[in-house]
């Protein structure tokens, strides 16, 4: 059975996590010209995509 030898240490750990990162959305460019953000509704012209 494999079981860890010994405890991983808190750096190693976080060396680990450090790709672990929120994505920021970005807003995209309306076909009006307009920008939004994505899966949200067009405040000028209400459409959805």
């Amino acid at each position: 059975m494999a079981v860890p030898k010994r405890r991983v240490s808190h750096t190693r750990a976080a060396k680990r996590r450090t790709h672990y990162k929120i994505k920021l959305a970005r807003p995209v460019k309306d076909s009006d010209g307009t920008y939004k953000m994505p899966h949200h509704v067009n405040p000028t012209t209400g459409e959805y995509k």
